[in-house]
């Protein structure tokens, strides 16, 4: 997999490099390419044989080769290298179409991260490689930016398979949950969940970011309640100032097919073939309110179609008894027109957003130490969470034994070891029983069986 030049993200505090390693004039990562393609390692000259009496002292040293400018050669493997073997793996918290995520704790720190494990053959195959560098490259502006409300990456590595990220774990799981168990949230809730997700979209515009795919599965939630911004793999970076032709490097041609985001929080301007902005990630804000207060996002029918079709029609209604101030914000969000939507002509920031009635009295400038109103119809039904996950006969890393392991865990069941084979089971039933417990083992066509069905019975 050469065409992977994927180093550890600069935000990683490992050791850079070992001390007796020559300083390098060009632009160098941090910590280097965990599985650089071989022909970008150059190592010294084998080693030759010459006669005693012509033999020159053995130098007490190796020099390294010559930096070329990009990525620092290594004749040797580097300790400092992250791998999955430096963290225990926990539950799966989400699957995509070529990335899966998991929840582990570094065996060195004891803390606990989310790992985005992202596979390379589907990346190349699906032509998603330019797509997980963006992700990698916006992940990296967010981390070092300190950008409010959003997961931080904390450092990234490969084998030569798969990619991975690692990044903040939200300990109380998506917003989506939380409204559907409550059937809705309250307007104390949902202006403060609102607020916080304001701040993240004026930092997101304050670098140049806009998300793509802002919804309530995409925005997750903290130990203490608070807002993370997550999955920045549809996030396009743009360069100013906006107009009607390009906004940055990507052709129309390209545009045109890389279409993305969710049907029922897509802008009406991404469907007509015109420039995603960062007036569309308020159109986004609008639809996630109006979920947050009614439980259901405001465009809605049997197909993506029709619902492109209520999109650009702006056919949605109220219900009876909506508070009066969230509609009146939400129908200057839903607006067709991506330049009259209320922000889109602020210069910095969102004031005009933040100065609406319905944030009245939000403390704007210590969100993030401000408890959030409860977010519980029921205080009692808040989710336990077990912090002694690790347990002490668990290994490292992601072989087969931890992979049925998991597969328990997932199930709600103790996590044990998988059973002895029987000895009197043929060679053939024992492979097949290893299908079905393992996930690497499972083929294309099971897995997307697995989602059909999974898609078919949630009603979400």
């Amino acid at each position: 997999m050469g065409i992977f030049r994927f180093s550890p993200t600069r935000v990683s505090t490992l050791p850079v490099m070992p001390p007796d390693t020559k300083k390098c004039n060009g632009a160098v990562p941090r910590v280097p390419p965990t599985s650089a393609p071989t022909e970008a390692i150059a190592g010294p000259p084998p080693a030759t044989t010459t006669p005693a009496t012509t033999a020159a002292p053995a130098p007490s040293h190796v020099p390294l080769p010559v930096c070329n400018g990009t990525h620092l050669p290594q004749p040797h493997p580097t300790p400092n290298k992250r791998s999955i073997h430096d963290y225990y793996f926990g539950k799966t918290l989400g699957e995509g179409s070529f990335s899966t995520v998991w929840l582990v704790r570094d065996i060195h720190t004891k803390k606990d991260y989310a790992l985005k494990q992202c596979d390379k053959a589907h990346i190349l195959r699906e032509r998603k490689t330019e797509s997980i560098k963006r992700e990698k490259q916006v992940l990296n502006i967010l981390s070092e930016t300190g950008a409010p409300f959003c997961v931080k990456l904390y450092c990234t590595f490969q084998d030569p398979e798969k990619l991975f990220f690692v990044i903040t774990y939200a300990k109380n799981g998506e917003l989506l949950a939380h409204i559907n168990r409550n059937k809705r949230l309250s307007v104390d809730c949902a202006r403060f969940y609102a607020a916080e997700l304001v701040v993240a979209l004026e930092h997101l515009r304050r670098v140049n970011v806009i998300h793509r795919d802002l919804k309530p599965e995409n925005i997750l939630l903290d130990e203490n309640m608070h807002v993370l911004v997550t999955d920045f793999g549809c996030a396009k970076i743009v360069h100013r100032p906006q107009s009607g032709t390009d906004s940055d490097d990507e052709s129309a041609r390209s545009r045109r097919n890389s279409f993305v985001g969710t049907a029922q929080y897509i802008s009406p301007e991404l469907l007509t073939d015109k420039n995603a902005s960062f007036s569309s990630d308020l159109w986004a804000l609008g639809c996630i309110i109006y979920q947050m207060l009614t439980g259901q996002p405001p465009f809605q029918s049997r197909s993506e179609y029709l619902i492109f079709q209520k999109i650009q029609k702006l056919e949605y209604e109220f219900p009876d008894n909506f508070d009066p101030t969230a509609e009146d914000l939400i129908r200057k969000l839903l607006v067709l027109n991506p330049t009259e939507r209320l922000g889109a002509s602020d210069e910095e920031g969102y004031p005009s957003i933040r100065s609406h009635p319905f944030f009245t009295n939000t403390p704007w400038n210590t969100l993030a130490s401000t408890p959030p109103p409860t977010l519980f119809s029921d205080p009692t039904h808040r989710p336990a969470h077990n912090d002694n996950w690790v347990t002490s006969d668990m290994k490292p890393g992601l072989d087969n034994s931890q992979l049925s392991r998991i597969l328990g865990l997932d199930q709600g069941q103790a996590p044990v070891e998988p059973p002895a084979p029987r000895p009197q089971a043929p060679p053939q039933q024992a492979v097949a029983r290893r299908k079905k417990s393992y996930v690497q083992d499972l083929t294309e066509a099971e897995i997307q069986r697995r989602l059909a069905l999974q898609k078919a019975e949630n009603k979400w």
